[in-house]
């Protein structure tokens, strides 16, 4: 086993570790360690919310959850011998829910406070509890179904540089003022109120806190990109923007549809995670990955055959409009056509909706060309269900 570089302890906050994450990208965030080429290490991370969510049916912790406080990361680590321009090649080589802690929760967030991908059809905030059996996981929430998980990182990225952050802060709130005052809003701003920058203290922390990037899009870091593939065995190739590169890892999950559609998505967990870093020197430039990093899915994941198999396309459910090749009304329509027809099965809305947010869902976009609709489709296994799904 490799050598756990970033230890937790489960009952505290993020900045009462032993050594502090952080909640925002910032590239003068202090590392919180340095690594070798080569080297295996062992990150331990909180879930997402720094513990905020209980192990009950209750949803209110759902409903009120600090939003400002997330994502809590461990690292930053620091990787010696990279530098701007190079391409920091990191290996995942297993990672696991604790021994102490192995359930998740997935979440519908209430409009007012996050919301999610159907927040205009399910505003109000609902919860469930996932048990870890092994490889298998259940919901007393949920009932009838169980399945294989594919736990992996939502969030895997590295920092960015001065120049990189100024420019996500400059368009985001571009985007934002565009419409300051929508509900969920369109972009997160720079927000001092439960930030945690590591071991950052009085005029610094000040300076950074008003310039970090909140944690909440992927970006050209990586960083909360919510791939449900990016599993053990997979590679990432990160352009380097920073000396170092600055990685930093958290948001596990124990499985998730693609989308992460109800937003607090997928099976959120605290557990662990083995990493292995090298470097593919001025990678950026030779391979031309300037923009976004590029991965290697993994060769596990749940061996899954039969899929029912909902099409949505780019017309308006509210009002009929029609679209032009729009992908996200496309795949919000499939996502609401798969909804509709787990309820015949007997399941609430909700219900449905947190099996598209945590089941091994499958989401594509299978025509992006044929004027004037996009057409997504959602893929249901039907081998997670305790009786046939099928029409008949």
């Amino acid at each position: 086993m490799p050598k756990t570089l970033f230890k937790l302890d489960l009952s505290k906050p993020m900045e009462q570790q032993a050594h502090p994450g952080h909640n925002r990208w910032h590239p003068d965030i202090p590392a919180a360690f340095s690594v070798e080429l080569g080297q295996s290490f062992r990150m331990e991370c909180k879930d997402w919310t720094d513990g905020q969510i209980s192990n009950n049916d209750d949803p209110r912790d759902i409903r009120d959850v600090i939003l400002p406080r997330v994502h809590v990361l461990s690292g930053p680590v620091y990787v010696n011998g990279v530098e701007p321009g190079d391409l920091l090649v990191v290996d995942i080589l297993d990672i696991g829910a604790f021994a102490e802690s192995e359930w998740g929760f997935n979440g519908i967030f209430a409009k007012e406070n996050g919301g999610s991908f159907l927040t205009e059809h399910y505003p109000e905030a609902a919860k469930s509890i996932w048990d870890f059996e092994g490889i298998y996981t259940t919901s007393r929430h949920v009932p009838g179904v169980k399945f294989a998980g594919l736990i992996h990182p939502g969030l895997i990225g590295v920092a960015p540089s001065m120049e990189l952050l100024q420019e996500w802060n400059k368009r985001e709130n571009e985007l934002k003022m565009t419409d300051p005052d929508r509900v969920p809003e369109l972009a997160t701003s720079p927000q001092a109120e439960h930030a945690v920058l590591g071991t950052l203290k009085g005029a610094e922390f000040d300076r950074v806190v008003k310039e970090g990037a909140r944690t909440v899009p992927p970006r050209e870091n990586g960083g909360n990109c919510d791939i449900k593939n990016l599993s053990k065995g997979s590679r990432v190739f990160f352009p380097v923007f920073v000396d170092g590169a600055k990685l930093s890892v958290g948001d596990l999950h124990f499985s998730q549809g693609d989308g992460e559609i109800t937003f607090c998505g997928g099976i959120e967990m605290a557990g662990w995670i083995d990493l292995r870093v090298d470097v593919i020197k001025g990678g950026m430039e030779k391979y031309k990955i300037k923009d976004n990093p590029v991965f290697k899915p993994g060769p596990v994941e749940p061996n899954y055959s039969d899929y029912l198999v909902f099409e949505g396309i780019s017309v308006d459910e509210f009002t009929g409009k029609q679209h032009y090749l729009d992908a996200n009304i496309a795949y919000r329509r499939a996502c609401l056509n798969a909804i509709e027809y787990l309820k015949t099965l007997g399941y609430t809305g909700e219900q449905a909706y947190m099996i598209l947010g945590t089941a091994p869902i499958e989401g594509r976009i299978n025509g992006i060309v044929d004027i004037p609709n996009a057409c997504c489709t959602v893929a249901i296994p039907t081998q997670i269900f305790d009786k046939d799904i099928n029409p008949k």
